[in-house]
């Protein structure tokens, strides 16, 4: 099974540059279309948050225009910059997401189970794994021991070292901690949010967010310094899986690169 992970796409409402420099709806359908590119095709892909600015319904309608072209399904979980009732209305005739409360979910039909989480808190820049949130996660993981499981949430649950991001970090990861190391079938925990490819092994198994098909926070671990971003290669990742094998995970740029040259032992010429 292959699974491709975006995130952090923060669509603006048409028309419009986030924080007046970055386009990052011209930054998704470069993703896209990568996406589409890939041969053999993904099964899924996966949206793991900040999907756009501010909320906004107009957002989130320009946000499904800008996915329609993908050819494979789509799953997608909110970040602190989603609103849950515009996203619930705007992704509620996929079938998946539920009607009411928290935009927690499970995708049961392909070789990996798939678990979303939703760790928004309205107004903050944190996410947070309440008591219910974490009941919900232990029944689901409970009625499926035996399945291999894909974890998806916007927040990671781990420290990077980049102070800024650490402070809006998640709350209730010892509680989330207790609940995976109890399930083994826990693959992988898919997240955003750090705008950079990060990895932390957690709670038995392997912890990491993908970098944004936009724009990059800078790597900065001086415990002073600012929060900043930059042009960096935009990107998404490439989940393998194999039944035996496991997960393997590619991190990919998005760009147009010199090459493909083949390996022939002579020098390359143009």
């Amino acid at each position: 099974m292959l699974i491709a992970h975006i995130t952090d796409t923060h669509i603006t409402a048409l028309g419009a540059l986030l924080m007046g420099i970055v386009d990052t709806a011209s930054a998704l359908e470069r993703a896209v279309d990568a996406v589409n590119r890939l041969d053999p095709a993904p099964d899924v892909t996966v949206l793991t948050g900040d999907l756009v600015e501010t909320g906004a319904p107009e957002e989130y309608a320009y946000l499904r225009a800008l996915l329609a072209p993908l050819r494979m399904p789509v799953f997608a979980i909110p970040g602190n910059h989603d609103a849950r009732e515009p996203m619930r209305e705007a992704f509620i005739g996929d079938g998946y997401l539920p009607r009411q409360g928290f935009l927690n979910y499970v995708v049961e039909d392909y070789p990996l189970r798939i678990v979303a989480l939703d760790t928004l808190v309205p107004g903050e820049g944190g996410g947070a794994l309440c008591a219910d949130r974490l009941h919900w996660l232990e029944r689901t993981l409970s009625t499926a021991s035996d399945r291999p499981t894909l974890v998806l949430m916007h927040h990671p649950p781990f420290s990077t070292g980049i102070r800024r991001m650490d402070q809006a970090g998640l709350s209730g990861i010892n509680g989330l901690a207790e609940i995976v190391r109890g399930h083994p079938q826990v693959e992988r925990i898919l997240c955003g949010h750090l705008h950079r490819p990060i990895e932390a092994r957690f709670a038995g198994t392997v912890a990491g967010t993908a970098p944004s098909t936009a724009h990059q926070i800078v790597l900065d671990l001086r415990p002073e310094a600012r929060l900043s971003f930059a042009f960096e290669p935009p990107g998404y990742q490439l989940h393998y899986w194999r039944d035996g094998t496991g997960l393997v995970t590619h991190t990919a740029a998005i760009g147009d690169w010199p090459g493909p040259y083949f390996y022939s032992g002579k020098p390359v010429t143009s």
